[in-house]
Order: C-alpha cells, then structure tokens, then sequence
C-alpha cells in the first residue's frame, strides 16, 4: 500500500473470506442477525416511548441502552455487509468518516459499561433503599445520570481520538473490520507511546470501575437479601438483577474473549468474528433477556400477540 501522508481516502482490510461462497454466507447470517438486533431494539424501546406505565427508572435507562445498541451495531454493520460484496481494493472510506466512525463506536463501546453502571445503580437503590426510591430517583436524576453515563465517555474517548489525531500518516491501509482508534494511530510512523499508554489507561479505568461497581452493588444488594426475611423482596430482587447481571456478564465476556484473541496474532480471522460476534450478540440478547423477564413488557406486548392471533 502507497505510504502517504497527505491522502484522505483510506483502505480497509475488512474480512477477507476464501470464497464467494464463504462470503455470501457470512453476508446472510450477518444480515439476518442485524435485521433481529434492529426489530427487537426498535420495538422494545417503542413499547418504552408508548407506554406511559414503562416511564419508570429501570426502563428510561434500558432505553438508552437500547438506542446504545442500535447506533453502536448500525455505525459497523451495513458497512461491513457492503464490503463483503465488494473487491478487497474498492473497500475505501473518506479519512474523516473514518474518524467519525472510530470516535462513535470507541463512545458506544464506553456507555455500554456506564449505562451498565447507572443501572446497577438503580436496582441497589430500588433493593436497598425502597422506601427511599421514589425521591432519590426522580426523573431529574435519571437525566443527570444519563448525562453522566454519556459525557463520561465522551470525554474520555474525546482525549483517545485527539491523541492519534495529531499523529502524521504515512500509511493509507486501516487494520481490521472497520475504523477504531488502534486502527487510526497504526496508520503513523511516528513514536505511539502515549497513545498506547493512554490506551491502556483508559481500558483499565473503564473496566476496573464497571466491574467494581458491579461487584460492590452486588454485594450489597446479596447482604440486604440475605437478612431480609421477605420472599416478596428476594424474588424480586432476583427476578430485576438476574436481567442486568446477565446483561452485564454476556457484554463481559464479549469483550474479554478480543482481548484473549489479540494475544494470538495468527488467529486474526477468528478474531474478527469475535468482533462481529461482540456488537451484535449483546444487542440481540438484551431485548431477549428484558422483554422475557420484566412483566411490564410482557403484559405491554400481550396486545399485540393478542391481536395477531386473532388475524390468524
């Protein structure tokens, strides 16, 4: 590839398959899997808009994961079923909307686990706290802490792109399925200390908070249950945290099974399946996990079954 410091089109390396066989394959399970992350996360945050019932904490902040969801798979994945198509040299992409694509989806990524964090949050408060419930999380706070699930990573993630931006190129070919910040500093000659320093930082800030307040929730919430004397209160406390444990672990593990596949380099095809895998299988579990265990989306979907059994 032509080393260049002063072009603005780009090359991606995408997902190189053996055949068109292959290639059309993975199109359609890909595409099949997106199609159910778009209709399963557009439908259970409409039942959320609509359902004035729905307008309570837990739910306002599954929204916004929900939305999470979406943009983060909806920034990568129509991308790459267009380059599965396509000739390893026509997979090109403007500089700039690199860029934009690697600051979003570095954003999504980090508000997932902040998200993930409010929502441990919330239950601990909802457990814990019950009669105190309602006036600590009114709908001002919840603003707040939607604003502060965003703006954190947002900041974070702000430095992170900044960083690699000062960086000169002289290379034009981005590793991997789609633009990211590694992929971005990568395409420079120059030193990348910092940059990976910084990296590393931030992976270990982000991670290390997200699963301490998981851990410290958690156990709280398992004392609190384990003196309580109310099997009321301990069947729902299992019922709402074994969501957004669940929800939580399965994002977890996504994660972590990159990490274990970026210490193998001549795994690179099968680490870019865990990378499909880790955007779109969370997307589609969620709603799963919700909508089969909150009673309040099931009786809000129950019309609608209702209705199209009728029609049948």
């Amino acid at each position: 590839m032509a080393n260049s410091s002063d072009s603005s089109v780009l090359l991606l390396e995408g997902l190189s398959l053996d055949s068109p066989g292959a290639a059309l394959s993975t199109f359609l399970i890909v595409l099949f899997a997106y199609t159910f992350v778009l209709l399963s996360n557009v439908t259970i945050s409409l039942l959320i808009l609509l359902n004035r019932s729905l307008h309570q904490p837990l739910y306002l902040l599954y929204l916004n994961l929900s939305f999470n969801d979406l943009l983060s798979n909806t920034l990568i994945i129509p991308r790459l079923l267009a380059d599965l198509l396509r000739a390893p040299s026509l997979r090109t992409i403007h500089l700039y909307s690199c860029v934009i694509q690697a600051f979003l989806t570095h954003l999504t990524n980090s508000t997932g686990h902040t998200i993930l964090m409010v929502m441990a949050f919330d239950r601990y408060v909802a457990i814990c706290k019950p009669l105190q419930y309602s006036a600590l999380m009114t709908g001002r706070t919840v603003v707040r802490l939607v604003v502060w699930a965003w703006g954190v990573a947002f900041i974070f993630v702000a430095v992170l792109i900044g960083l690699t931006l000062r960086l000169t190129r002289c290379r034009t070919l981005v590793s991997g399925l789609y633009c990211n910040n590694a992929g971005l500093f990568k395409l420079s000659c120059e030193n990348t200390y910092i940059n990976n320093i910084y990296g590393l930082f931030f992976t270990v800030v982000l991670l290390s908070s997200s699963m301490g307040s998981m851990v410290l929730t958690y156990y709280k919430i398992m004392v609190i249950c384990l003196r309580s004397k109310n099997a009321s209160l301990n069947r729902r406390a299992l019922q709402t945290c074994s969501t957004h444990l669940l929800s939580y672990l399965v994002y977890l593990f996504d994660g972590f099974l990159i990490i274990v596949f970026h210490r193998f380099p001549n795994l690179t095809q099968e680490r870019k399946f865990i990378t499909i895998m880790y955007h779109l299988l969370p997307s589609g579990v969620n709603p799963l996990i919700y909508g089969l265990q909150s009673n309040e989306i099931r009786r809000s979907l129950s019309p609608f079954f209702r209705l199209k059994k009728f029609h049948q």
